[in-house]
């Protein structure tokens, strides 16, 4: 099958590199000329783990190509992909479709001949109709199916999961597009993926669905955090118990600083938004979206009150910058607020993150990096793990404990059983364990 992705993004880079592993010719369309030259050059401009060698491979085999030019790639091709972004509208927090609709009028002019396109941006419901009707529209004359496919990646495993997912959802009008899309994920038969038809709204709204409802799930085990601490419990085999039961599943129940990223918190506002303006409103989401705006600053007093309070002009350490290892990605990443909640205090940051630091110096102040944890903690009064990279379950704690100034840890995964660290030297925080000190109303305004 002869496929475009236009938009060379996350979503676009790795379903097209995955599709030309699969046979397929795959000609990714991007406008950003740089990005292509850099892509064209053996350059990946995000860090996915394995995407690196998926796209060098498949461009030496002549699957994968990367152009600017639109119109030739979609003349001659039998899908179209449409994956750009969709982010939160400013003022509103609505999906902005500006991108999804500009690409359909480029589409528009450039078919030639019976065309699938498909809508992979996460969108709201009814975007299907809309890109239908602006294609429609612009070229009445084009012989085109528009339906529905979203993704359903995880940042740091994506490559995994787009070869064998869970489920393939595509969501269809015209019984036309049917074949086509049969036929590009024809080599997950092999896997035996399930591939739901559904119609093109129903496909729409089933990723928001999903999102919303893991967001959904991981707050809910950070409320049980909060309660465990104040009555004794343990959060971490609280969310064994009832993770064992198969109707809720052991997955997204680790308590933490709260999700970020580039889908959960904007889908979820989109969602909610979506919902009020049909007049159904979604009152678990919407408290969902506020706990979790409010959890991330309360994680920065958490570290204020493992200080005592006393923060102004003391070094903390911060290791994990990213919303999530194995990514560089730092849209709305938990490690924003609680560093801006610090350094409101009048803390002083120095950071360590193995991908994400140059993104992050994008969207922090007067944060210092380090080259490593250790360096990070030089000086430091407490250290904090905020993002669970592998590189920080194994730390050297005599070696950590002798570069800070006060032997405080608060881990805000959980990754260190607590008896280990204590036994090592260290004061310990984590989330939702027994026996974690009380933050008094004095600290909480601290």
């Amino acid at each position: 099958m002869r496929i475009v992705m236009i938009g060379s993004g996350y979503v676009g880079l790795v379903s097209g590199a995955c599709f030309a592993d699969f046979g397929h010719h795959v000609t990714c369309v991007d406008k950003d000329a740089n990005k292509i030259a850099r892509l064209r050059a053996g350059g990946i401009p995000i860090y996915e783990p394995g995407l690196d060698d998926l796209v060098a491979r498949n461009v030496a085999a002549g699957n994968l190509t990367f152009t600017t030019d639109l119109s030739d790639a979609v003349g001659a091709a039998d899908v179209v992909f449409i994956a750009v972004g969709t982010p939160s509208r400013r003022g509103d927090g609505h999906a902005d479709l500006s991108y999804v609709h500009g690409a359909a009028r480029e589409i528009a002019a450039a078919l030639d001949g019976f065309t699938v396109v498909v809508t992979k941006s996460t969108v709201p419901v009814g975007t299907g109709d809309e890109v239908e009707r602006i294609i429609r529209e612009s070229n009445p004359a084009a012989e085109f199916a528009v339906a529905s496919n979203p993704e359903f990646l995880r940042e740091g495993a994506a490559i995994e999961d787009f070869k064998r997912p869970d489920r393939v959802v595509i969501g269809i009008e015209d019984a036309r597009a049917r074949a086509p899309l049969e036929e590009v994920y024809r080599p997950l038969s092999l896997n035996k993926a399930p591939i739901v038809f559904t119609r093109r709204r129903t496909s729409e709204l089933i990723k928001y669905a999903a999102n919303a409802f893991l967001a959904m799930k991981i707050t809910y085990i950070n409320e049980m955090a909060d309660l465990c601490e104040r009555v004794g419990a343990d959060v971490q085999e609280v969310a064994r118990g009832i993770g064992l039961d198969n109707r809720i599943g052991a997955k997204f129940l680790n308590a933490g600083p709260g999700y970020g990223g580039s889908c959960f918190p904007k889908d979820t506002l989109a969602l909610m938004k979506t919902a009020q303006d049909h007049d159904a409103p979604l009152r678990l989401i919407e408290a969902t979206v506020a706990v979790n705006e409010q959890r991330k600053r309360a994680m920065g007093r958490k570290v204020i009150a493992a200080m005592n309070g006393q923060v102004r002009g003391r070094t903390v350490a911060v290791l994990g910058l990213t919303f999530k290892p194995n990514t560089d990605d730092m849209r709305d990443a938990p490690s924003i607020a609680i560093i801006q909640a610090l350094q409101d205090a009048g803390a002083r940051i120095r950071a360590f993150d193995p991908e994400g630091m140059a993104a992050a110096d994008l969207v922090l102040k007067d944060v210092e990096y380090a080259a490593s944890p250790y360096a990070a903690a030089e000086g430091a009064a407490v250290t904090v793990i905020v993002t669970e990279w592998d590189a920080f379950r194994a730390l050297d704690l005599a070696r950590l404990k002798a570069a800070m100034a006060e032997p405080v840890l608060v881990d805000l995964r959980n990754i260190y059983p607590p008896a280990r660290i204590e036994e090592a030297g260290f004061t310990y925080i984590g989330i939702g364990r027994p026996d974690q000190p009380e933050i008094s109303s004095e600290r909480q305004a601290a």
